[in-house]
């Protein structure tokens, strides 16, 4: 159990440095995808980058793992107004994401809270 706990935990770390490098390689897939409520789309989805590159990387390093988790736990929940809002547009963004419905939705209630048990799993 504990070599498995090991492997999810790098992959866990690779994904999410691998997804907030993906902010800065393809910005402009993020950007349509805030909701129009929010403040300055761009900063956002930098400021979402360097936090999932962050927390990922701490997840590796055991004196930055448990507040890692943790953080990314609460950039899940922070990304629930943009789930919900693809939700809302019918989960297809012209020129960027188009999905079924059922796509966005999973991403919404099995997906992200997936993701936060899988952090809280390897803390």
């Amino acid at each position: 159990m504990k070599k498995l706990k090991i492997a999810a935990r790098w992959l866990f770390g690779a994904f999410f440095i691998f997804a907030g490098a993906n902010h800065f390689v393809n910005p402009g897939f993020y950007a349509p995808l805030m909701p129009p409520y929010l403040p300055w789309p761009d900063v956002l989805n930098v400021v979402s980058g360097v936090l999932e590159i962050a927390f990922g990387a701490g997840l590796l390093l055991p004196r930055y793992r448990w507040g890692s988790a943790i953080g990314i736990i609460a950039l899940m929940l922070a990304f629930v107004p943009v789930h919900v809002y693809f939700i809302q547009v019918g989960s297809c963004i012209p020129d960027s994401l188009c999905v079924p419905p059922w796509v966005g939705w999973g991403r919404l209630v099995v997906v992200q809270p997936l993701l936060m048990l899988w952090a809280w799993w390897v803390r």
